[in-house]
Parts: C-alpha cells; sequence; structure tokens
C-alpha cells in the first residue's frame, strides 16, 4: 500500500509518498505566493494557485506508484468564495485576516452558550466572522470553500464534504454535529453556504480518472488541519499520548476520551477522527525566544542548571498555558555570561511546557510519557534532556512530525478497518527516549517554582 499527505500551507505546499509500514517512499515541495498583508488586517492569497501547485507536487511523488489513498490538510480557517462550479470568485482570507473581527464579536454573544460548551472562544481571527463578510461582499457567489475542499473537488470533479477539524473555527459544533445555525442566521449566511462536514479520515470519493498522476479508483480523503496532522503525525494518536511541539513557539496537543474544559480559555480542542478529543494550545513562547548561533551556546550552557531564571517571551502577550495580553518576557537576576543566559533561557521554555502540563492535570487530564517532540528546537540534545528533566517525563523526539506525513496517516488510516489507531500501529513512531538527569531535578524544580511565583506575583497567573 502506499498513500499520499498533502501540506498546503501559507507559503508553499508539500506531499509525502508514504509505505504502509510508515517509511517515506519519496517527498517534493513547491512554493505559493506570498500572502499580501496591510496594516488593516488584510491577509490574501490567489486561491487559484493552490491547485496547480498541488498537482504538481503529487505528480511528482505518485509517479510509477500506485497509489491507494490520499488526503489534505492545510492552514485552520483559510476560506474562499467560490461559484457554483467550485471555483474561487474571491481571494482566500487566510487564517490571520482580521476583516470579520466585528462579526466575529457578534458571533461570540449570539453563540455563548454553544462556544461555553464547547469549550473555546471566537477569536478576532476566527473564520466564521470572515464567511460572513464574504456573503456581504461577493453576494453572487454560491457558498465557501476551506483550502482542503478547493483541493478534493479538482481530484474528484466535484462538491466534497469539509472535514469537521477545518470547519471548527469556521463555527461547526463537532459537540452536536452542527453549524451554529442561531449564529449563521443572525447574521444572514443562509445553510447552503456551508458544505456538509464529515469526520477526518472519512472517505470522500474515488478519483474517476487518472489525475495528477494518481490512479483511477484512489481514495480520497478527509484530512485535519496542519496542527492536528502535526500531533498526529508525532504519535499522539491514542488516549493519554501528548506531543510537544518547539518550532518557533511552542505548541503542546494530545488526545483525550472526554471533553476538556478550560475556564480561562488558554486551552481548546478539536475533535479526534474516532469521536474522542485533542485539547491543547499554543504558546507564544519558544524558538523564537532563544536566538544566536545555537550550537555554540549550548556548549556552553552545558556546565549545569542557570541561577538565574527567564521567560523568553519575545513579544508582548501570551496565550497559553495562561492568557496575558500584557505579558512581557523577564529575567530574574544577572547571568554571569552569555551561556547562563542562554541556558535559563531554554529552562524557560521548559518551564512553560511543565506549566502547560500542570494544567492539564488540574483538568483531570492524565499524561502519560514518554512525551513525544518534533520541532526545530527537539534537534538540540541539550534542550531535550532540560525539558525531560524538568517535566520528569521521557521525552522521545518523533522522526516524522510533519503535517504532510499526518495527513498521510489519515489517509491510511482509511484503508484499513481498524481506522487510524490500526493505521498508526503499521507506522510506528521511532526514535530514542530521552530520560530526566536526575542529577539537575533538584535545583531546575527550585527555579520552576521561582517562575511561578513570578508569574503569580506579576498578576498573570492565578
Amino acid at each position: 500500500m502506499t498513500v499520499i499527505g498533502i501540506d498546503v500551507a501559507t507559503a508553499g505546499v508539500r506531499a509525502f509518498a508514504v509505505a504502509d509500514d510508515g517509511r517515506v517512499l519519496a517527498r517534493a515541495s513547491g512554493s505559493l505566493p506570498t500572502p499580501v498583508r496591510t496594516e488593516d488586517g488584510r491577509s490574501e492569497q490567489d486561491a487559484r494557485t493552490w491547485w496547480p501547485a498541488v498537482e504538481a507536487v503529487v505528480r511528482q511523488v505518485s509517479e510509477g506508484r500506485p497509489v491507494d489513498a490520499v488526503a489534505v490538510s492545510a492552514t485552520s480557517g483559510t476560506i474562499v468564495a467560490v461559484d457554483r462550479h467550485g471555483e474561487p470568485v474571491s481571494p482566500a482570507l487566510m487564517y490571520d485576516d482580521r476583516r470579520g473581527a466585528p462579526d466575529n464579536a457578534k458571533a461570540s454573544d449570539l453563540g455563548a452558550d454553544r462556544w461555553r460548551a464547547l469549550g473555546m472562544s471566537v477569536s478576532p481571527t476566527a473564520a466564521l466572522g470572515r464567511i460572513a463578510w464574504l456573503h456581504r461582499e461577493f453576494p453572487g457567489a454560491a457558498g465557501i470553500r476551506h483550502t482542503p475542499d478547493l483541493i478534493c473537488e479538482k481530484l474528484l470533479g466535484g462538491p466534497v464534504a469539509t472535514d469537521w477539524s477545518h470547519a471548527l473555527k469556521s463555527g461547526y459544533d463537532p459537540l452536536t454535529g452542527e453549524w451554529a445555525s442561531e449564529v449563521f442566521d443572525a447574521l444572514g449566511v443562509p445553510r447552503e453556504w456551508l458544505p456538509d462536514v464529515v469526520a477526518p479520515a472519512s472517505v470522500l470519493g474515488k478519483t474517476g480518472r487518472p489525475v495528477a498522476g494518481l490512479p483511477a479508483g484512489c481514495l480520497v480523503v478527509a484530512g485535519m488541519t496542519d496542527g492536528c496532522a502535526g500531533q498526529l503525525a508525532a504519535g499522539a494518536v491514542l488516549p493519554g499520548t501528548f506531543a510537544g511541539i518547539l518550532g518557533t513557539t511552542y505548541v503542546l496537543k494530545g488526545v483525550t476520551e472526554e471533553l476538556v474544559l478550560d475556564p480561562s480559555g488558554a486551552m481548546y480542542s478539536h475533535r479526534h477522527p474516532d469521536g474522542w478529543w485533542l485539547p491543547g494550545g499554543a504558546s507564544n513562547t519558544g524558538g523564537e525566544g532563544v536566538t544566536g548561533d545555537l550550537p555554540r551556546l549550548d556548549r556552553l550552557a552545558e556546565r549545569g542548571p542557570a541561577r538565574v531564571v527567564a521567560y523568553p517571551l519575545a513579544r508582548p502577550g501570551e496565550r497559553f498555558p495562561f492568557v496575558t495580553p500584557d505579558a512581557r518576557g523577564f529575567v530574574l537576576g544577572t547571568p554571569a555570561d552569555e551561556g547562563e543566559l542562554h541556558r535559563a533561557r531554554l529552562e524557560g521554555v521548559a518551564f512553560v511546557e511543565r506549566l502547560a502540563l500542570d494544567r492539564l492535570r488540574e483538568r483531570g487530564v492524565e499524561v502519560r510519557g514518554p512525551l513525544l517532540t518534533a520541532g526545530g528546537g527537539s534537534k538540540s540534545p541539550l534542550w531535550t534532556k532540560i525539558r525531560a528533566t524538568v517535566t520528569g517525563l521521557g521525552l522521545q523526539v518523533s522522526p516524522h512530525a510533519e503535517t504532510a506525513y499526518g495527513a498521510a496517516l489519515l489517509a491510511a488510516a482509511a484503508t484499513v478497518p481498524g481506522g487510524l489507531a490500526e493505521a498508526a500501529s503499521r507506522m510506528p513512531v521511532e526514535g530514542t527516549v530521552i530520560e530526566p538527569d536526575e542529577r539537575e531535578t533538584d535545583a531546575l524544580a527550585e527555579s520552576y517554582q521561582r517562575f511561578v511565583a513570578e508569574l503569580r506575583d506579576r498578576g498573570w497567573l492565578s
């Protein structure tokens, strides 16, 4: 069996061809035009560029291979208005476009009970408000599409359902299995403007003819948002498993059997293809707050725990594991040199990770080790060791934690009787588990308590 996962990102597309045992057989990438962003909050891209870019990379990875299934993942909340033939009639409004902010403020009140039950809030950049904006600005349009919907329609030659992951920020309620009709009715958006919704890993159809190098009869499968697909690729598939993705920012996502509600709004949940839940959140700190020649600085920082405590927040505001718009980075004490400052920053991000895990436990969530991890920050052995020691969990670095690999996993789930769990067992995550360093446990635990106390003293943490 060969499956293909497609990732339509902000600036480019990627495709992975993956064997049934998890081996990556081929990969290809292509570029997309940079979104046009303006100071008044507009962020848009030409949706007509998506299909040619996807077609090109799929042809490259499918060449000479009998592909069984394909799935598409993309950024959360990127939408475009289309005509009755499914062709774009508006620019694609990107995930960070703010033209729907006034409508989102209304939607927050109109659906307050629904959002409270879901444990989520309607942000100014939610796709829900942009759907209302598109309906007013493009009255001749027939509806909206998320990025994967448009690609899958090209593959199948006709309309497709969307998945409940990409639809979450567009106003779909995965708890009740319906669009927030009371909100859309009040905003004047008709039901026919919204696509049908299915679970991720559902079969949307079979290709009726060879297309983009794929054979006739290839399954086209519903995907998930890039963050969720990356989580699955890291190995967080079954209840109790969690992945800490350390890139420019830090993201913690995992799987629980029940919906986890967070009154603070720092954490919200997508729905798992099998009906479980995917709670998590994204911090504003991470690799962005740790700068410089990292290999050199890591060597300087290997001498042991820092005596100073740092919160390496590169810009104002924090969103997870606590919500504080006016949060600022800080350093408690004076570092002896750049090596100690670097070490304190590495520890600071690990403290944020520990705090995020503690907040999950406060909500009754069991987090079993090892903690799966991926992202650029996980390439640092020193940083991984610090994170393991601070959290008290072994960290397993995942080799293929990329969106396209997660999309391939969803495609594979549609081809086996046991769905996603069986597909994941056939494509296991392999990697060395880094255990905590007991020699540094006490010192880092003391610094963590100083970190938390400082957050409380500043009024950022209750």
